[in-house]
């Protein structure tokens, strides 16, 4: 051990955000992840500053961020990104964000956008973001889930499937409204176009595969 190495400095602001504005990602990069180490009042600033910016890698990072140092103005900010960003990996990134701030909060929007953005990327990150959430009813998951069947891409639809999965695992009474319609629905995909779909649907309800 070395006795007389220093302890490493805090984040100097002035020199992160300096290095944010410049949009370049080779200077925002590191500096955005230097945020890390700092409060949520002083780096919440700094990670709109980062939404602002033109390249979407520094865009997404900075929604990244904006989900670990949670705060209202930080909220807001992730809904209009979630809305406006033109771009679906940056608009993926605020979905999965936006559902760190529990689902209460994030539900009615990501619910919307889901409906409205076709987007696969955003959809998926939509998906697994709200799969994580212990909070989510088997009513929402149900109601995302079939939403998510109705895309024409595969790889939405094993996310839909997993869904009903989730609700099949965690019923307690399997002669619920609820878990019967999830029951129905993963039977259904055993037709499924995309053989990932009909695997998830398999491994659900392996009593299935032997109707």
């Amino acid at each position: 051990m070395d006795l007389h190495a220093r302890a490493p400095l805090p984040p100097d602001p002035d020199s992160i955000r300096r290095a944010i504005a410049s949009a370049d990602p080779a200077q925002a990069m590191p500096a955005l992840v230097s945020l890390r180490e700092c409060g949520v009042e002083e780096a919440t600033p700094l990670l709109l500053l980062g939404l602002e910016q033109a390249p979407f890698v520094i865009r997404s990072m900075s929604c990244a961020g904006l989900g670990i140092k949670r705060s209202p103005e930080g909220r807001q900010a992730l809904e209009r990104v979630l809305r406006e960003d033109g771009d679906a990996n940056v608009r993926a990134e605020a979905a999965n964000a936006l559902a760190s701030y529990g689902v209460e909060q994030a539900w009615p929007l990501l619910s919307q956008v889901f409906a409205a953005d076709t987007q696969w990327l955003v959809r998926c990150s939509i998906l697994a973001a709200l799969a994580e959430q212990p909070e989510m009813s088997p009513a929402r998951l149900l109601e995302l889930a079939r939403l998510a069947l109705e895309d024409p891409d595969g790889t939405v639809r094993v996310g839909g499937a997993e869904l009903l999965g989730r609700i099949l695992h965690e019923a307690t009474d399997p002669h619920d409204q609820i878990t019967l319609e999830a029951r129905e629905a993963m039977a259904g995909l055993q037709r499924d176009a995309d053989h990932r779909v009909v695997a998830v649907a398999l491994n659900g309800l392996p009593g299935l595969a032997r109707d």
